[in-house]
């Protein structure tokens, strides 16, 4: 188990890699946009890439889920059968809207406020969303071969490529914000092309009815869960506007921002957690091994939010050549932070559940959730907002991904019972809510004195030693080795 478990945490930090560089990608350009870039500009390209973000959901309508169920269970004899009959109707589907985005230009720009002479932008929307939907399959068939090297690799070539065409065609040559969406077509191609190897090895021109119909089943349930996902992340921005003001929403979306840290450690599992779960499915000791992963998930989460919680002001504020991750105005919505991080951190929990319902194919669960999921978002928001303020907000969203995270548990646990190391959970638990205690209880008192925060911080970790949340045995093997690696390298 420990060598799985090893491996699981290399391909994430592999993953992480471009995970992380890939979402810190719009901190990099956002001074470039903004310094040449009028707010109407900007605005255009903020409007289209929010289409961007909806129609990447329908374009690839659950396939890309479906291809790595059944890809990484069925076995290698399989995998080029189950490839070419999710390519072929993925690139069929995708082709015919294209060509409605590129036909329905004039209607999606008058949708979105786009002023006519920008309308021809949308043929550069429907070829990237072409492009980058159907370079997701071999993309994933990277992660099922175990090649995270290849996969980042290509990934952060997408985004060198992105930030320095962006550069050039806009600081340099001053081609205005058409220069953002031929950088990300330069890019999207840089992809394809770069993932054409895996396309000619396992592309045939025929497609399995039978696996087709099993890929449908499974996949197209995505369809709507992944619109309300997405509809559960980005509702509360204009209900927060709607119901304060946009400098409130201002100051609550470059907080919300800073959750980042956590969104990223999430992220960078996820991507290792799919493939690792499919692969490990029929081991004997499947179930143990996801517990043990489980555990060890949550921990490292826990010191991640407990951590930024007691130093997130700190990190903020701190200068770097004069300026600050956020300015001085923002500084009054920090308290929000450690919401943010917590709600991510049980969107990791319903990452973990949903391994059952994806192993037992009961992909028909996923819209039911997810759409309660966004419901209770709303609701929350509209409550919560005018008692609360942006803090309300934060709790709405707390509250949607925790109703998310335990419906996946009661349902996956039904289908697919696991036994979570309960013990160590409940120590994780009690360490988090005595050091929230401590601090919650005068965090004048606390945030005063940097010191005393790092003290405190160093108490929880010796309350994961307490309650049996890490072992000192293992811990001290762990650093021996490290020791002993880094005297034999050198």
């Amino acid at each position: 188990m420990r060598d799985k478990l090893k491996q699981l945490t290399k391909d994430t930090l592999i993953y992480g890699i471009s995970t992380i560089i890939g979402r810190f990608i719009n901190f990099l350009l956002m001074p470039i946009y903004t310094h040449f870039f009028v707010p109407a500009h900007y605005g255009i390209v903020t409007n289209i890439y929010a289409l961007f973000a909806l129609l990447n959901i329908v374009f690839l309508f659950g396939m890309d889920s479906a291809y790595l169920k059944f890809a990484g269970t069925e076995g290698k004899e399989k995998h080029s059968t189950i490839f070419s009959s999710a390519f072929t109707p993925l690139f069929v589907a995708d082709l015919i809207l294209s060509l409605l985005i590129v036909t329905g230009k004039s209607i999606l720009s008058q949708l979105l406020g786009i002023p006519p002479e920008y309308t021809y932008l949308f043929y550069y929307t429907g070829v990237i969303l072409f492009l980058d939907a159907i370079a997701q399959l071999p993309f994933i068939t990277l992660r099922l071969d175990k090649r995270p090297l290849r996969f980042s690799g290509i990934r952060l070539g997408n985004i060198l490529i992105n930030i320095t065409l962006n550069v050039i065609l806009i600081a340099v040559m001053k081609m205005g914000i058409e220069s953002v969406f031929i950088s990300n077509l330069v890019a999207s191609v840089f992809s394809l092309v770069m993932l054409m190897p895996e396309v000619v090895k396992l592309f045939k021109f025929k497609i399995d009815k039978a696996v087709l119909k099993r890929l449908l089943t499974f996949g197209l349930p995505y369809l709507p869960a992944g619109i309300a996902s997405m509809f559960m992340q980005v509702i509360d921005r204009p209900i927060v506007e709607k119901l304060t003001n946009l400098n409130t929403l201002g100051i609550y979306q470059a907080n919300y921002r800073l959750g980042i840290f956590m969104m990223l450690y999430v992220s960078m599992f996820q991507y290792a957690w799919q493939p690792f779960f499919l692969e490990n499915s029929k081991d004997e000791n499947a179930k143990g091994i996801f517990s043990s992963v489980f555990t060890y998930f949550t921990a490292i989460g826990c010191v991640i939010l407990v951590f930024l919680s007691l130093f997130i002001n700190d990190i903020a504020m701190h200068r770097f050549w004069g300026f600050s991750i956020i300015g001085k105005a923002y500084w009054g919505g920090l308290n929000i932070v450690p919401i943010v991080l917590l709600a991510y951190l049980l969107n990791g929990f319903y990452v973990n559940f949903a391994a059952g319902l994806f192993i037992k194919e009961k992909s028909g669960v996923f819209p039911i959730i997810m759409s309660i999921g966004a419901a209770s978002n709303v609701l929350a928001n509209f409550i919560l907002i005018p008692k609360l303020n942006i803090t309300g907000a934060a709790f709405a969203t707390l509250i949607s991904y925790a109703l998310m995270a335990i419906g996946f548990y009661f349902v996956s646990n039904k289908i697919y019972p696991i036994k979570y190391e309960g013990k160590k959970l409940l120590g994780l638990l009690l360490a988090v809510g005595i050091t929230a205690g401590l601090y919650y209880a005068n965090t004048q008192f606390w945030n005063t004195r940097f010191v005393l925060r790092l003290a405190l911080f160093i108490f929880f970790i010796v309350l994961l030693f307490l309650f049996r949340v890490m072992q000192y045995k293992t811990f001290l093997q762990m650093f021996q080795r490290v020791v002993l690696r880094r005297r034999v390298q050198t």
